[in-house]
């Protein structure tokens, strides 16, 4: 998967939007206002932030050396994924986990505002 990809299924997510609230080369989406995907513009080699059940967290890290804890990010529920080293269904099946974690933890109005 290459950024253009990942960015497109990121935006792909019912209500999903882009911006850069950081800096112009960290891209962030996010879901009723809430981030779950960040990528640096920038990085080599290319990574993805996104949220992740803990036990599942570590579950992932043992099993894969390109995924880690969440760099500049709460350990327990962020991994960083080096996204070029993985295949695209496990990266997609990623980034909708941490679209579901987000999501569910959305207030039930907003959810109900976003039609989710």
């Amino acid at each position: 998967m290459n950024i253009e990809s990942l960015r497109d299924y990121c935006l792909s997510k019912p209500q999903a939007t882009e911006s850069f609230p950081f800096d112009v080369a960290t891209l962030v989406f996010k879901v009723g206002g809430k981030m779950f995907a960040l990528t640096s513009m920038e990085k080599v080699p290319p990574s993805v932030n996104l949220k992740c059940d803990p036990e599942k967290s570590l579950d992932l890290q043992a099993c894969y050396k390109y995924v880690k804890p969440g760099f500049h990010m709460n350990k327990k529920h962020w991994i960083t994924v080096s996204y070029l080293s993985m295949s695209d269904n496990l990266i997609c099946e990623l980034v909708d986990q941490s679209y579901d974690l987000v999501v569910d933890n959305l207030s039930k109005s907003t959810r109900s505002e976003l039609n989710l």
